[in-house]
């Protein structure tokens, strides 16, 4: 596994079905997790997979009941588990109302917990390189899509250029790498031009607009909702949802390296959305439920998907919770 994944807690729509849980996409970056939307029984899903982790971060792409609900048992559990770590949830405006209003739910917590609501065009800076941006979608009602922006990295050193040009092996090499001039040595002259850094972009409930296409430019991982097929495009721009083709359409005009499906209405078991998309974007792909997309540094290879049931499962679920008091 490489040091930035995606895994799929739920990839159903609006409704669960036997094999699809309500939406929870899980971003694992390093030792961060970062969790985009929580539909209603997500935390039973981490359980039954990854394990109920403790989650740094959990963005809300709007406020439709099918994709926060999970998020008051989840905050409880974390209590009963013994959390200290602080907790924020983001979200489009009306986050903190939405959230404050579950108070007498949620109860008080032996952690840190903050809600923020965010504008479109934030863009939250994080520690370890990276940013998540929030950017306005086309659904009912104010939502958001969201980007993970790593930072450009350095360019690539070239050694043998730098041995050359008479730099010894040894510390001077460093200093080079770090931008420093050494013996009438331009770092420039043996450092590559910076490279770009990771992008993935998840489109949350949307029809197919501008906004998306704009963020997913040249992503390594577009994660779009796809709720219908093609057939279905009435409803599709009715509800404000896409159609397999559209997001494929999207994906391909955007130059994205991967495609994921997910927002699968229970009309549809996948294949067809798959085979629908790909005679237009043939890098696509429609996740179940507990895979896992890889999304390593472009140089390392493409973006590839890990079916749940070809991967050793060990959850790592952590303590078990106290019993609650009658």
């Amino acid at each position: 596994m490489t040091d930035l994944s995606v895994f799929f807690a739920g990839t159903a729509g609006s409704v669960p079905t036997a094999r699809r849980g309500l939406p929870a996409t899980l971003v694992r970056r390093g030792s961060e997790r970062l969790l985009f939307d929580c539909g209603e029984g997500t935390q039973r899903q981490l359980l039954r997979s990854v394990g109920l982790a403790d989650l740094d971060f959990v963005f809300l792409t709007h406020h439709h009941v099918d994709h926060w609900l999970g998020l008051l048992g989840m905050v409880k559990s974390f209590a009963l588990r013994d959390r200290e770590r602080p907790l924020t949830v983001y979200g489009p405006p009306g986050t903190q109302r939405l959230i404050g209003a579950m108070g007498i739910v949620i109860g008080r917590l032996p952690y840190p917990f903050d809600v923020v609501d965010l504008a479109a065009g934030d863009a939250l800076d994080f520690d370890g390189g990276y940013c998540v941006e929030a950017f306005n979608v086309r659904h009912r009602g104010t939502a958001f899509g969201y980007a993970l922006v790593e930072s450009p990295r350095p360019g690539r050193f070239d050694a043998a250029r730098a041995a050359a040009l008479g730099v010894p092996f040894g510390p001077d090499l460093g200093r080079l790498q770090r931008g420093e001039h050494v013996d009438g040595v331009d770092p420039a002259e043996v450092v590559g031009p910076p490279r770009p850094g990771r992008r993935i972009v998840l489109s949350g409930d949307t029809t197919p607009c501008d906004a998306v296409r704009v963020a997913a430019d040249g992503a390594d991982l577009l994660v779009h909702e796809a709720t219908f097929m093609s057939d279905e495009h009435e409803r599709a721009a009715e509800t404000r949802h896409s159609t397999a083709t559209q997001a494929a359409s999207l994906a391909a005009e955007a130059g994205v390296r991967l495609l994921a499906l997910t927002h699968v209405s229970t009309r549809y078991a996948g294949g067809e959305l798959l085979d629908e998309a790909r005679a237009t974007f043939g890098r696509t792909e429609v996740p179940r439920d507990f895979d896992t997309i890889d999304v390593p540094l472009a140089e390392k290879g493409e973006p590839l998907l890990h079916r749940w049931d070809h991967v050793a499962r060990a959850p790592a679920a952590g303590p078990a919770p106290a019993e609650a008091a009658p």
